[in-house]
């Protein structure tokens, strides 16, 4: 009777066994995921956190059965092809946003996902700052196509110099909008060099009351910010939110005015990928990073995130 000496390949891992505050964030070694048919397996250079990563650690959402692995920001360079993949070969430098709202366990050595989750990563850019741009990224540029925004028209985004933020003031200068932040005073020469137009200083004015004829507001804050967007938006304009979906009495009044309000989810999209990596390669998109911090510290990144404070995007460097 033969022996079965088969072994499953192990990596190193950030895992969570439960729901609960940054310390339940603890190294480990699992087993390597292998790729299956239309995927790549990528090993992971660096991973990007998100507000959606401390929340889904906090309320044990969108994590699946335990021992769970948190992360979707990835950058890092192709390990094996599965059958059927002819985008990429072994070897290639790619960034994405693998399988995004389901589990893709990105705080690990190494990560699966269909390839057209995945985009190849400007040459210029290393992989700490590609791996701060997807989720960021692909969130503002699906939040302008909602609104269909147009040259002209005037843009307010909450958290200017956040995550999202600072990328939304971008693309939106980049489609010809007037673009107005929120942002405290010591950010406001920062959201100005991205391209604002106005920067106010939410701690010490009140923006509902000095600012109107807005076509699209995007809060990433919630609470009652979104009811007070509504005094700034012009009729027929619209209100995303990427915090919380609207209450039925805010759904209420922006219907009387024919107002669009809602929530929006991001989703894997390679075109706007592609045209996210043409635009930072053109030098027209760049993304900042307020921390850069090693995996095993993926409870102290959580921490820092959970401020509200930082400027930017916070990354996890893995290998490389």
């Amino acid at each position: 009777m033969s022996e079965d000496t088969t072994t499953t390949a192990r990596m190193r891992a950030i895992i969570q066994e439960s729901a609960g505050g940054p310390e339940v964030l603890t190294p480990a070694e699992v087993d390597r995921p292998e790729p299956m048919p239309t995927e790549v397996l990528v090993r992971v250079h660096a991973a990007g956190v998100n507000p959606t990563d401390w929340k889904s650690r906090a309320q044990g959402r969108l994590l699946g059965d335990p021992p769970a692995i948190l992360g979707w920001d990835v950058s890092g360079v192709v390990e094996a092809v599965g059958l059927g993949v002819t985008r990429f070969r072994p070897g290639d430098e790619v960034f994405g946003m693998p399988r995004f709202p389901h589990k893709a366990g990105g705080y690990a050595e190494y990560v699966t996902a269909p390839s057209r989750h995945f985009t190849r990563k400007p040459a210029g850019l290393d992989h700490v700052h590609a791996a701060a741009l997807p989720l960021a990224a692909l969130t503002a540029w699906q939040v302008l196509d909602t609104a269909n925004v147009q040259p002209g028209q005037r843009v307010l985004i909450h958290a200017a110099a956040g995550g999202v933020g600072h990328l939304a003031v971008q693309l939106a200068k980049h489609l010809g909008a007037y673009v107005i932040g929120t942002a405290r005073t010591p950010k406001h020469a920062f959201v100005r060099a991205l391209g604002a137009d106005e920067v106010i200083d939410y701690t010490e004015e009140d923006f509902a009351d000095t600012v109107r004829d807005i076509d699209l507001v995007i809060d990433s804050i919630g609470g009652d910010y979104g009811t007070r967007s509504l005094r700034t938006l012009r009729d027929g304009g619209t209100l995303v939110q990427l915090a919380l979906e609207p209450d039925e009495d805010l759904l209420r009044q922006a219907g009387e005015r024919g107002i669009w309000a809602g929530f929006v989810l991001v989703e894997p999209d390679n075109a706007a990928m592609a045209t996210i990596a043409e635009l930072v390669e053109a030098g027209r998109l760049r993304v900042e990073v307020d921390t850069v911090l090693p995996f095993e510290q993926a409870a102290k990144a959580h921490e820092l995130g959970e401020t509200g404070r930082t400027t930017g995007k916070i990354v996890l460097t893995v290998a490389g």
